[in-house]
């Protein structure tokens, strides 16, 4: 029998230290690292209102004697912030960067955006703000200052909706109006930030394909506008009761009519982000 020895492929040699990279990445890490600290500081000052928006940030020759770092960290750490929305940075001589506090539409472009991604219908949006916005509603009615806080801009928009009553059109923003003052005086700022990214989602689909005056919906009918009217006003009466039961079921009835009629859109459609620029720009 002949024996075969197997072939041993040669063992490459240990590379020397010259071979080992050089120490340029960790150079990049670190610099990463200063970018995202310098990064935490600005955006802390934004957040906490030391940055106004509007106001403009130091000067880059600036940053870097304040934090006493280069010029390539102070840049990154202004490309983290203007990715985030909360600075804009205007290149040339007379450039700089201004502060942006967040704004509620960019929270709600952001998250359009994933609901437009995972295929959500206006249906699903619709039935969330059905769920959601009568605690919302609750939260008003218990507010001690609800005289005050709540009940004045309600009162305005409902008034103004009633001379409004013969122009379906703009009666259609007013009605949504009301929803979105709703939401805002609730006195709890996590639900209306919460629930005022599903009205901003929710407003912005009703401007752009229920409120042309050949696609009115469900508010081209007076019938229609009569019942909203009716339905907004048991809300507001229960609000200025006090009477927080009566007024999550007056909520709950009346989205649970708006969940159904859907003001004339199909609600199979899929979430469309555009429609908030679409909005933006009316």
């Amino acid at each position: 029998m002949i024996m075969r020895t197997a072939s041993v492929e040669p063992v490459p040699a240990s590379p020397t230290p010259t071979a080992r990279p050089s120490a340029r990445p960790r150079h990049q890490v670190r610099s990463v690292r200063l970018a995202e600290q310098v990064a935490a500081t600005l955006r802390d000052r934004i957040l906490g209102g030391e940055l106004a928006d509007g106001s403009m940030l130091p000067k880059q020759d600036q940053l870097m004697e304040e934090f006493g770092i280069s010029m390539p960290p102070i840049r990154e750490a202004l490309r983290i912030l203007e990715s985030e929305g909360l600075i804009t940075v205007r290149r040339g001589n007379v450039g700089g960067a201004s502060v942006h506090r967040p704004q509620e539409s960019a929270a709600a472009s952001m998250f359009g955006m994933l609901l437009q991604s995972r295929r959500v219908t206006l249906g699903q949006l619709v039935a969330a703000m059905a769920a959601v916005e009568p605690m919302c509603v609750v939260a008003a009615a218990e507010r001690p200052d609800r005289a005050t806080a709540v009940l004045p801009v309600l009162r305005a928009t409902l008034d103004e909706s009633a001379a409004a009553f013969d122009d379906a059109e703009r009666y259609t923003g007013l009605a949504r109006r009301f929803h979105t003052e709703l939401v805002a005086t609730c006195g709890n700022t996590v639900m209306a930030l919460m629930v005022g990214v599903l009205e901003t989602l929710w407003t912005a689909h009703v401007d752009r394909l229920a409120r042309r005056p050949v696609q009115l919906g469900a508010y081209a009918e007076p019938a229609a506008r009569r019942v909203s009217s009716k339905e907004h006003e048991r809300i507001y009466a229960a609000i200025a009761a006090g009477d927080a039961r009566a007024a999550e079921r007056a909520a709950r009835t009346h989205t649970g009519h708006g969940r159904r009629e859907g003001w004339g859109i199909d609600l199979d459609q899929v979430v469309d982000v555009s429609a908030l620029f679409a909005g933006a720009g009316r």
